[in-house]
């Protein structure tokens, strides 16, 4: 959130005590299953994704297994026994939140980029490929741990079609 502000009052800021390049963005490209990270508007380092069940669109409400589409932050980090790292997007953002409450929808919650289950009958290789996540954006367990020291709190995340 505090990127958000320095963006809109257009300060300049300090890097975050991070290991690495300073990291503008994260860009995900929904129908090529890639997320681009972006250092000083160049793409430094680019991973496969799988995405939500039902891939293409817009998430419109919540069990619909869609992966939105827009210009979210990522506001908080989690480990998890179930899905290993995780970041948190702040989806639903307020353009979401509205076009649900016309709708009568609940818009849905808890959109993360995360790494694959650690579960003995489906071991990672099972998901290569695959688009089988609720919603969320996933990456094997590697990638989503060089991704993890890579990116901040408060980094923006656009996810195109």
């Amino acid at each position: 959130m505090i990127r958000l502000l320095i963006l809109l009052l257009g300060f300049a800021v300090a890097a975050p005590a991070m290991a690495g390049p300073f990291i503008d963005k994260l860009l995900i490209h929904k129908a090529e299953r890639r997320l681009d990270v972006i250092s000083h508007g160049e793409v430094i380092r680019t991973y496969r994704v799988s995405l939500g069940k039902q891939p293409v669109g817009h998430k419109q409400r919540a069990g619909d297994q869609r992966t939105p589409e827009g210009i979210y932050f990522i506001d908080w980090r989690h480990e998890s026994e179930q899905y290993n790292l995780s970041l948190h997007l702040d989806y639903p953002n307020l353009k979401d939140s509205a076009a649900a409450w016309r709708r009568g929808d609940d818009p849905g919650s808890m959109i993360m980029i995360h790494g694959t289950p650690i579960d003995e009958e489906y071991p990672e290789w099972f998901f290569e490929g695959l688009d089988w996540t609720n919603g969320c954006i996933a990456l094997n367990n590697v990638n989503m741990r060089e991704l993890w020291e890579l990116v901040p709190d408060g980094t923006l995340v656009d996810i195109r079609p």
